[in-house]
């Protein structure tokens, strides 16, 4: 399940700091509002045995914002999507928001203007698919960050997927290849940078996959608000 949060910014922009930085405490917050044992558990131990927490989010996103260099600008159209591939995890998200006249990102107060719940990917086959993502996708190895053009790139993706289909007791996909990727971009974390791209890649997955992995996204760092499916 997704869940698109239209908002407007009190702010013309965002501090880089704030841009991914403000993501997992906003998501932890909604998370202990609704139902703290459930917050706790998946923040202490992750999810059923697995230390991976299956979910998603983005940074705030705005259309039509003015291009400034070295400014991340805002717009009255914003949106921030929210997703989780296991059921609980989404009913608590969308009870949390549906009661929210704003959302507190950083030093920014993003007004709630409205929100839709997504339930459920467009129709799809068992076979090849092409996915792309809204935010970069964080990948390391070895302690390195890479990036799309990086030797070890497509190998550490797939694990990851793999990973991910294993705690949903999924078949993971195969055939993974980057058809295409946008500019390398870092930003701030809690202090510490995450560097990636964007990246839109093909491989042959269960439909099922497919639909959960769109409400967690790829890579790294998803609750952070890295690697977003579009």
């Amino acid at each position: 399940m997704r869940v698109k949060v239209d908002v407007e910014a009190d702010r013309p922009s965002l501090a880089w700091d704030d841009v991914h930085g403000p993501a997992r405490a906003v998501v932890y917050g909604l998370l202990e509002e609704h139902d703290p044992v459930l917050a706790r558990s998946l923040h202490d131990d992750g999810w059923r045995g697995h230390p991976l927490k299956p979910v998603g989010v983005t940074s705030p996103q705005f259309k039509g914002a003015p291009r400034k260099r070295g400014v991340y600008t805002t717009s009255p159209d914003g949106s921030v999507w929210f997703g989780s591939p296991v059921p609980e995890i989404a009913a608590a998200l969308v009870a949390a928001l549906a009661v929210r006249t704003e959302i507190i990102w950083g030093a920014a107060r993003l007004r709630v203007r409205g929100f839709t719940v997504e339930v459920g990917a467009p129709a799809a086959v068992e076979g090849l698919v092409e996915l792309e993502t809204a935010t970069p996708v964080v990948l390391r190895r070895e302690g390195r960050e890479l990036l799309p053009d990086d030797e070890h790139y497509v190998e550490r993706l797939q694990h990851n997927l793999s990973h991910k289909a294993d705690v949903l007791e999924l078949p993971a996909p195969r055939g993974l290849r980057v058809l295409g990727a946008g500019p390398r971009r870092m930003f701030s974390v809690r202090g510490a940078p995450r560097v990636g791209a964007t990246v839109r890649v093909g491989m042959e997955a269960d439909p099922r996959f497919v639909d959960a992995i769109r409400s967690w996204g790829l890579g790294l760092d998803t609750v952070q608000g890295f690697g977003w499916i579009r």
